[in-house]
């Protein structure tokens, strides 16, 4: 007997913003993941870990650098963690972008 086609929508990974709260498809978030170096900005989304997700604006970043980071990280920020956070976050957009929300 020939498969049905689903008439179900593919299912998209959900995650939260932990700048703003705000629940987005995991792959318009990016990933902060802690190593054993301190925490690295995660590109591919799959780097094991404990991760966090963030939406591509600064306002969100600098919201979550005031400890919500850390805390989902379960973890305290070295001052290099800080530093290269800061270095990303200064590249980042300042308003929000477009496809978000």
């Amino acid at each position: 007997m020939p498969k049905q086609p689903s008439h179900h929508p593919k299912h998209i990974p959900q995650r939260t913003c932990v700048g703003c709260r705000e629940v987005n498809a995991k792959r318009a978030l990016i990933r902060l993941v802690r190593t054993e170096n301190g925490v690295q900005i995660d590109p591919t989304g799959k780097a094991s870990g404990r991760g966090a997700y963030l939406h591509d604006q600064r306002s969100c970043w600098q919201k979550a650098m005031k400890g919500a980071l850390a805390n989902a990280l379960r973890m305290s920020f070295t001052d290099d963690d800080r530093q290269r956070l800061a270095a990303f976050i200064a590249e980042l957009p300042e308003h929000e972008s477009s496809d978000v929300k």
